[in-house]
């Protein structure tokens, strides 16, 4: 086995997301400055589904979501980032092998004693290839750095895998109000607008009920969502839509338009007595 490396470089810099810091940097925060226009849901935020598109077409849609954590951005120290592969096949749950990632806005160390507590499980491998050009976990980490104090990161890209297999995962890093869940996923894709619509507002239904999608034309993402959605009824989380859009909405025609949507996923406050 080869020596671990060290550093997963920014793969889709300058091409989802603006390559220069402070451009970067400016950008996140004109768009998490409009979010804050979005309700804020009752209860702790334990969990989100953000999507993964370029940040022209998406990238106000996951602001909505990575507003709402502006009141824990202290308290949270630990991020389980789930995505699907796009690019490499992965069989199970693929960490990255590596001791940080990097973006435009600095490094993020890998959540060392988290990848240590996954290691008894026959899902999680050790894949860089699934992780070295895979963008819908990358996407998400310069929004992370802007609105978080200090974190450390547990990437997992999820390939072949039952939601069963996710949710364990998930369970495993549940932890307490130190811990942030984040599915990466988009909605439908390449439909005409108004299908496109029609679709997506059925399977954000379905997630708000806390219902498994059926299949990945629901969203690219339907793994780790379904995952999730298992956890969240575990734990009797409550699910909210933040924003509902589509490329069409955003950057792009209406003839074959990409979906996107931001969820919290909250917790009721316990109460003593």
């Amino acid at each position: 086995m080869g020596a671990i490396q060290e550093i997963r470089a920014a793969a889709v810099a300058g091409l989802f997301y603006p390559r220069e810091a402070e451009h970067l940097a400016h950008d996140i925060q004109v768009m998490l400055n409009s979010a804050s226009k979005v309700k804020a849901p009752s209860g702790v935020i334990k969990a989100l589904i953000v999507p993964h598109a370029g940040y022209i077409y998406s990238g106000p849609i996951a602001a909505s979501a990575f507003a709402q954590l502006s009141p824990v951005r202290d308290s949270i120290r630990r991020v389980v980032l789930l995505g699907p592969t796009h690019r490499v096949y992965a069989s199970g749950l693929a960490l990255p092998g590596v001791n940080a990632f990097e973006t435009p806005l600095g490094r993020i160390s890998v959540d060392q004693d988290a990848v240590h507590f996954l290691k008894p499980l026959r899902q999680v491998s050790i894949s860089p290839s699934a992780h070295e050009l895979e963008h819908s976990l990358e996407v998400q980490l310069p929004f992370l750095q802007q609105v978080l104090s200090d974190f450390k990161l547990v990437p997992l890209a999820v390939g072949d895998a039952t939601p069963q297999a996710v949710s364990e995962v998930i369970e495993t890093l549940w932890g307490g109000p130190e811990t942030l869940i984040v599915v990466s996923s988009d909605l439908s894709h390449y439909h005409p607008y108004d299908l496109a619509q029609q679709i997506d507002q059925r399977t954000c239904a379905n997630i708000v009920e806390l219902q498994q999608l059926d299949s990945h034309d629901q969203a690219c993402g339907a793994t780790p969502v379904n995952g999730l959605l298992l956890a969240a009824r575990h734990h009797r989380l409550n699910a909210h839509l933040l924003d509902r859009r589509n490329s069409g909405d955003t950057a792009g025609d209406r003839d074959r338009v990409v979906g996107y949507a931001a969820f919290a996923f909250t917790e009721e406050p316990q109460h003593g007595g």
